[in-house]
């Protein structure tokens, strides 16, 4: 059996739901999944970036999450059965700058491709 060759395909568009969690998760507030799950999806339906269903969403909201929590960018404190999360200041200067970078760069690749199509 042949082996597959290193090329890769690694272009990264700007990651919605994680732009919001983090955008929430700066403030100086802890949340629980739920409270912070609906703030992040009436955020991202008034940038009318809700795609897929809620459930998907909840699933792909909770899975950033735990990103988040294992890159050391948001604290999960666990009192019984409640779990709480609440973001690390100086990591979500950082992760705001680099999304911010992310997402400029994405815009700026569209506008050359709609200008070089035009």
């Amino acid at each position: 059996m042949s082996k597959r060759s290193g090329i890769s395909f690694t272009r990264r568009a700007p990651d919605n739901i994680t732009e919001e969690l983090v955008a929430v998760l700066s403030s100086k507030a802890a949340f629980e999944f739920k409270p912070l799950f609906e703030i992040v999806l009436l955020n991202l339906r008034e940038r009318n970036a809700a795609s897929g269903g809620e459930e998907m969403l909840r699933l792909r909201a909770y899975e950033k999450l735990q990103g988040l929590v294992n890159q050391g960018a948001v604290n999960r404190t666990v009192t019984g059965a409640t779990k709480k999360y609440k973001g690390v200041g100086p990591r979500m200067v950082v992760l705001r700058a680099e999304m911010k970078a992310l997402r400029a760069a994405c815009n700026e690749r569209a506008r050359a491709k709609a200008a070089a199509a035009g």
